[in-house]
This record gives structure tokens, C-alpha cells and sequence, in this order.
């Protein structure tokens, strides 16, 4: 027997402090870039997002690839990339320690596609820190506000 899986994950992680350093001007090349690391990974990307200081991630995660590792790697490169095109990003502080990541039935993909893609303006209304923690509280996941913003 082999090996099958098909999970569907939209990980969320944000910059260090909540600090902005991308906008409209210049999130297309990144967002681009993460998802070309996600495709190297040989995992999925059905939509990379976000909003000035953080990132969304709809992924299917590959059967080789655990989440804890993948996010690892993810953050690594990007930050890598990030540094050496600083002249469009000078602002970056590097990301926060944590990250969440949070399944759903496939069923739900085009609606989570549509909400990462609509970032820029849910968060007019929203702010990240809210959106985050509705996500938690959706998912039944325990937290300690003090450690929520490493």
C-alpha cells in the first residue's frame, strides 16, 4: 500500500511586531515568489495573500511534507528573498516566531480563496489582530493572548 493524502491548509503568519512592509506596489512579486516555493515543495498553492504584515497561505500539503517543516522552510526562503530585494522592501523586520495553521473541507476552498484574495479590503474593516483571533476562536484553538504576537 501507499501513501494518500489531500489536506487543505490556509496558514497564516505575520511579520515581526506587526510591522507593514508590503502593499500593493509590491505584494504580487512576493506573493508570487511563495507560491513557487509551495510548487518546489511540491505542494499546492491555491492562493498566497495577505495584507501589509501578514501572509495567507491556501496550500494543499504534499504527503512528504509535514506543516511544522514546511512553514519552516517557507518563512526561511522567503526571508532570504526578502533580504536581497530590500530596495523593494525595506521595511521588512523578519517574521513573527509562531505561525497557525488550520484545515477545511474542500468544500470551502472557493470561499477561502475569494477571502484571501479580498485582503485588502476585509482588513479596511478588520484589523489583523482581529481577523486572527475570530480565526483561533472558528477553530476551537486555546491560546494565551501573551504569546500570540512573537
Amino acid at each position: 500500500m501507499t501513501t494518500y493524502t489531500k489536506i487543505l491548509y490556509q496558514i497564516v503568519f505575520g511579520s515581526k511586531g506587526r510591522k507593514r512592509f508590503f502593499d500593493k506596489s509590491n505584494q504580487v512579486q512576493l506573493f508570487n515568489y511563495m507560491a513557487g516555493i509551495s510548487r518546489n515543495k511540491k505542494c499546492y498553492p491555491y492562493k498566497v495573500g495577505g495584507d501589509s504584515n501578514h501572509i495567507h497561505l491556501i496550500i494543499e500539503l504534499h504527503k512528504t511534507q509535514s506543516l511544522s517543516g514546511y512553514v519552516q522552510e517557507m518563512k526561511k526562503a522567503a526571508h532570504i528573498w526578502l533580504e536581497q530585494n530590500c530596495i523593494l522592501y525595506p521595511n521588512f523586520p523578519g517574521w513573527q516566531i509562531g505561525y497557525s495553521g488550520f484545515t477545511y473541507d474542500y468544500s470551502a476552498l472557493d470561499n477561502l480563496k475569494n477571502y484571501v484574495e479580498n485582503q485588502n479590503e476585509h482588513h479596511r474593516i478588520v484589523t489583523f489582530e482581529e481577523e486572527y483571533i475570530a480565526l483561533l476562536d472558528e477553530h476551537g484553538i486555546d491560546y494565551d493572548e501573551k504569546f500570540l504576537w512573537d
